[in-house]
């Protein structure tokens, strides 16, 4: 919802303020004197924009929702459908956070749509995103019930297999890669390699050991496998250990939950 202009002695219109309902980012943008004439283009300071999570009371029935984003919140679903850099791990952290003090019982739905800290060749954030997200997950009493709906790549994989045992799923068409973590040495010197080898090496060990213990592969077979990058089909994915079941559409409505024991069923 825009605020009303505001007309200076010039006589140009410029928002003061602008808020969008939902998730509340809110801007102020000072007008300058540039030339005889003021302008909003440019703010005279940094502006800062920070996520709110929106206050819902009631049921979904009761009221109409601002927005989508609000909706999906209050009906305790947390979206993740970027990738995994500091300001979306904030709002994730945040809501995990928020909805076991709402509700300590009711489980958390975590839908997943990601490419983890890397898009393509570029590297967009840290692992370090992706282990935050878990040790929360781990932490909050909550169940949290994991579904992929279209990718989860890398690290968001790991995030998937983590979900409640019995309540992991992806939907029929989602792709899942698992790969090992990425890291760029350039302009460095000798001994910065080094370091950044050194941790980078525990990471990979790190997402070993967590792949092997939501999975139940062996570490060594964990290791074989994120040698390099390995793509799943949903029911490669039950197979592996990622997931539990498939949910498809059912021939009547609505979807069913699909729990295939072998991709060798699959026609």
């Amino acid at each position: 919802m825009r605020a009303p202009a505001q007309a200076c002695q010039h006589g140009c219109l410029a928002p003061q303020r602008q808020v969008l309902t939902g998730w509340k980012i809110a801007f102020c943008r000072p007008l300058q004197q540039r030339r005889g004439r003021c302008s909003a283009a440019r703010p005279a300071s940094r502006l800062d924009v920070q996520a709110v999570i929106p206050a819902l009371q009631g049921d979904a029935t009761d009221q109409t929702p601002p927005d989508l984003p609000s909706y999906l919140f209050k009906e305790r679903i947390v979206y993740l459908g970027m990738s995994l850099v500091p300001a979306v791990t904030e709002l994730m952290l945040a809501e995990l956070l928020y909805l076991q003090y709402d509700n300590p019982t009711r489980p958390i739905f975590m839908y997943i749509n990601s490419a983890g800290v890397q898009k393509g060749a570029d590297k967009l954030g840290y692992e370090a995103e992706a282990f935050a997200i878990y040790d929360t997950m781990k932490y909050i009493k909550p169940p949290v019930h994991t579904l992929c709906v279209g990718t989860a790549f890398g690290e968001s994989a790991m995030l998937l297999s983590a979900g409640t045992p019995g309540k992991r799923g992806a939907l029929p068409s989602s792709t899942i890669m698992l790969r090992q973590p990425m890291q760029r040495f350039t302009q460095m010197q000798a001994s910065d390699i080094d370091i950044y080898r050194n941790e980078t090496r525990k990471t990979k060990n790190e997402i070993v050991y967590l792949l092997s213990k939501h999975t139940g592969k062996e570490k060594d077979e964990i290791e074989r496998t994120i040698a390099r990058p390995r793509y799943f089909n949903p029911y490669e994915a039950v197979d592996y250990g990622i997931i539990d079941r498939v949910l498809e559409p059912s021939e009547a409505s609505g979807l069913k939950e699909v729990v295939r024991e072998s991709s060798k069923q699959v026609s």
